[in-house]
């Protein structure tokens, strides 16, 4: 997608580096770079493979990277339809309020409308005021009857090992 200097494109694996880089800055943001335990083989490995499960765009204004997104494929049994999972979206600071976040949520949007998916979701800090506010702006409603659980490290291998 192209909007005058603004351009959507999905990433390749020459974007390691950068979406890396953005990772990071999204991980800042959300005070857990220490989180952060992947590099850039990591990236190309999941999001370039063959058989990668995540896909990748790069949001770019006037040829200048200015963030990214990644997203996949779930499902939903009670639809009977795929859905599209939102993992990351991230603006860079200097580059917010000028459309790119709205841009490339609505990229994706129709990403999930040209694969047929019966929901768009994806998660946001309970903190991060700004971004909520986009969000139900354009139309999201939040799921509070959900709660996130996650396993993972020693509590995933020491479960899955029985």
């Amino acid at each position: 997608m192209s909007t005058g200097a603004m351009h959507i494109r999905p990433a390749t694996a020459a974007d390691a580096a950068l979406i890396l880089r953005f990772i990071r800055e999204l991980a800042i943001y959300e005070k857990a770079e220490s989180s952060v335990q992947t590099d850039e083989a990591g990236i190309r490995a999941s999001l370039f493979a063959p058989d990668a499960k995540a896909f990748a765009l790069v949001c770019e204004v006037a040829g200048e990277p200015v963030g990214y997104a990644v997203y996949f494929f779930n499902y939903s049994t009670w639809l009977g339809r795929n859905g599209l999972y939102l993992e990351d979206l991230y603006i860079s600071p200097g580059h917010r309020g000028r459309g790119a976040g709205k841009a490339l949520l609505q990229h994706i949007a129709r990403i999930a409308m040209d694969n047929d998916c019966g929901r768009f979701e994806w998660s946001v800090l309970d903190w991060n005021a700004p971004a909520i506010a986009f969000y139900e702006a354009v139309g999201a409603k939040p799921q509070s009857e959900w709660t996130v659980y996650r396993m993972q490290g020693e509590a995933l291998r020491k479960f899955a090992a029985g």
